[in-house]
């Protein structure tokens, strides 16, 4: 059975707490300064609370070998972006298995892998039903309230660190005392579990600046892999999905069959996201050999489809694929040949297809791609936001929800079930 939203966000920070414990304890076996793995200085250590609620979710179908075969995929895949987003904004490495065997860029080893899949196999099978039972035996209102409040610190805690670590100029002085506030709670533990932790904020975020999307000085709009490219590149994606897709079920059914995942025009940001997060993730591979690329795509490209049908069942409660009649599918949501199909499709994308979209985006003019860059981002915020409204409001009308206020009625007279189903021909309401 699927969790709710409330009891995911407290297994991750619940999670995310013994992250951090974990942590402090390492750091005094082996006599170095604590470092926070995380981005943020209350004592959570979000990366373990991020790979507990994916893994959860991935694995609340499978038993046995399964579980630790997943949870072995997705906390490699944490740890990996985890690395290379640290590297990329921090320009330095918090941690380094480089001189472990099988390792990737020193981010990722079979070793430490094996490690994962065994503490994820453990957490799924025997932490998480205790976990659950605990949740269960606090009263509604006062868990809420406490998750309420959890989510909150956390949300000043991102936004206290990043103006004071990045060095931005927005009433610094106010984010600083709560960073500072934070920070105090957590040394004030961690002189609990060992007197042997400096400061961690001086340890682990020394002050630098931010490099925000900016244009870069050579005059080449978009050049390299930053913001800009990335997003058009997403948006690109999004687009080219849809039309594959659409003339993939003509092809193979006969038939016309909108394939969007947005309520305003033809955009498919399954597609897109994949785009735009295999950019992220493979371009410094990109000149690597094509079964190496196919590896990783088969790989990345199986988890994120079986993830992205997970949240969308428990977000909108719909099925918007089922590969149940395929042969070597994993519970309907993902099957052996399109995670090939994902392989092949990565090969495509960085020897063939993303070659040319970057040129095509770097001949853009720097005033026009930038102005073009915000609208799109701007259209397809609104676009997704107005989507997810619609799809929870269609779910709520499944299950005679009626409406409370001027917008749902707005949802139900613009977006009625007709106009859905037409929308998302292949969604199809959960089995309870």
């Amino acid at each position: 059975m699927i969790k709710t939203l409330f009891e995911l966000c407290f297994l991750f920070f619940l999670y995310s707490f013994t992250g951090w414990i974990l942590e402090v304890i390492q750091a005094a076996f082996n006599q170095k300064h604590f470092v926070n793995r995380g981005f943020i200085n209350s004592p959570l250590c979000i990366s373990y609370g991020i790979g507990a609620v994916i893994i959860t979710i991935n694995t609340h179908e499978m038993t046995g070998l399964w579980i630790f075969l997943v949870a072995m995929i997705d906390a490699t895949v944490i740890e990996w972006f985890g690395g290379h987003f640290i590297e990329h904004f921090y320009h330095e490495r918090w941690w380094d298995y480089s001189e472990n065997k099988w390792n990737l860029d020193g981010y990722i080893c079979v070793s430490h892998s094996i490690f994962w899949g065994i503490l994820g196999y453990l957490g799924v099978r025997f932490a998480n039903p205790f976990i659950f039972t605990i949740y269960k035996m606090i009263p509604a209102l006062i868990r809420h309230i406490i998750i309420f409040t959890l989510l909150t610190i956390l949300i000043i805690d991102i936004l206290a660190t990043a103006i004071v670590v990045f060095g931005k100029n927005i009433d610094k002085r106010r984010w600083e005392s709560a960073d500072a506030y934070l920070t105090k709670i957590s040394m004030k533990l961690n002189k609990l579990i060992t007197s042997y932790v400096e400061h961690r904020v001086e340890r682990a975020y020394p002050q630098r600046k931010l490099k925000l999307p900016t244009i870069p000085k050579t005059g080449v709009f978009a050049q390299g892999c930053g913001f800009y490219k990335v997003f058009l590149l997403f948006f690109i994606g999004s687009l080219l999905g849809d039309i594959i897709e659409t003339i993939f079920c003509r092809l193979k059914m006969g038939v016309w069959m909108s394939r969007s995942s947005l309520v305003w025009g033809p955009f498919s940001i399954v597609w897109g996201f994949a785009f735009a997060g295999v950019t992220l993730l493979l371009y410094r591979y990109k000149d690597c050999s094509e079964s190496f690329l196919f590896l990783m795509g088969t790989f990345l490209g199986g988890a994120y489809e079986y993830l992205c049908s997970v949240l969308s069942e428990i977000v909108f409660g719909k099925v918007f694929w089922d590969y149940s009649k395929m042969p070597f599918n994993l519970n309907g949501r993902i099957n052996l040949l399109y995670c090939f199909f994902w392989g092949i499709a990565t090969v495509a994308w960085f020897k063939k297809i993303y070659p040319l979209l970057s040129g095509l985006i770097e001949k853009l003019p720097i005033a026009f791609g930038t102005v073009f860059t915000w609208f799109v981002v701007v259209f397809m915020t609104l676009n997704m936001l107005m989507s997810l409204s619609a799809l929870i409001r269609y779910d709520q009308r499944d299950k005679q929800v009626p409406a409370s206020n001027g917008f749902e009625r707005f949802l139900d007279t613009h977006y009625n079930d007709q106009k859905m189903k037409k929308i998302y021909p292949k969604a199809k309401k959960v089995h309870s």
